[in-house]
């Protein structure tokens, strides 16, 4: 067996790995998964480049921030449009409410952050003069520290988080698909001199998540998968149906085959050229970030 190490969030947009470990689309392949948790995506991203791990999946944006910043990474897989809500605080009902609050945030200029400060530019709140930021994890510690915490306010938080705090008490203002649009959320990224040198071991792990995708979106097991989410996150029965619920939303969830959004994407790329500045507000070309020859290969390999 050929040990592959990933890493990932502990957050349901990677039920179709699980899925796929599970059924043994991976081992067939002669796969063995060292599967990693991170606490945040500064940890993923700096533990890709220094070569601790071959694969990471989580919002592409952070591919995009690891790019800008010198780093040879590519993009290789879609999966989903993130799920996110913009949950807040029971005492707030309306975005207005959240002057003078604090937003949590996994790192400050990646990613959901982005989303959350853009939605939040959208109905007149900028950062600094009407709401200040602080660093809380990934989505399952921020989804504690923001019901630990009275003073964390709003939160972008994706399943099961977003529902499991529901039953904490908090709520949400709206979606981002129905804020925002498209959006290309979690995807695979991996270094780009990784890859060459491991082509076909790349696109069996791919043929395999996107046969996990397949099993997640297929409405015949549906009872299967929420059972699978029931012990993969402990969520009782309520939630966990919400979520698998949430993972087949069109448009807002999982993409068919994890393909790749690149209408999400330019909306990625947009909203880093609009709330980083970035590319004096014009955002490049897609292209420069991703390479999908080898998911559609992966494709042709599954039976």
């Amino acid at each position: 067996m050929q040990p592959l190490r990933v890493n990932i969030f502990n957050t349901s947009s990677n039920l179709p790995l699980l899925a796929a470990q599970e059924a043994g689309c991976f081992a067939r392949r002669g796969l063995a998964l060292e599967i990693q948790h991170t606490p945040n995506s500064d940890t993923q991203r700096a533990g890709l480049a220094a070569g601790s791990f071959d694969i990471a999946h989580a919002a592409v944006d952070n591919a995009v921030a690891m790019a800008e910043a010198g780093q040879d990474v590519l993009i290789v897989l879609g999966g989903d449009a993130g799920m996110n809500e913009f949950m807040v605080r029971p005492e707030i009902q309306t975005m207005a409410d959240l002057r003078g609050k604090v937003l949590a945030v996994d790192a400050p200029n990646t990613a959901y952050a982005l989303v959350a400060k853009k939605i939040l530019k959208n109905h007149g709140l900028l950062e600094g003069r009407d709401y200040t930021v602080r660093l809380a994890g990934g989505t399952g510690p921020r989804a504690a520290a923001m019901v630990a915490d009275p003073q964390l306010a709003a939160a972008m938080i994706n399943p099961p988080f977003s529902f499991t705090v529901r039953q904490q008490g908090l709520k949400s203002l709206g979606s981002q698909f129905a804020l925002l649009g498209p959006y290309q959320a979690t995807g695979a990224f991996v270094m780009r001199d990784w890859a060459r040198a491991h082509v076909e071991l790349l696109q069996d792990y791919l043929a395999a998540c996107i046969e996990g995708q397949r099993l997640v979106m297929n409405p015949a097991r549906r009872t299967p998968m929420i059972d699978l989410l029931v012990r993969s996150f402990k969520l009782d029965p309520v939630a966990a149906a919400g979520t698998y619920e949430a993972l087949l939303t069109p448009g807002a969830g999982l993409a068919p085959d994890a393909r790749f959004n690149t209408e999400g994407f330019r909306a990625v790329l947009a909203i880093r050229a609009e709330m980083e500045g970035m590319w004096g507000g014009t955002p490049p070309a897609p292209a420069k970030y991703i390479d999908l020859s080898y998911a559609e290969h992966a494709i042709q390999k599954i039976s």
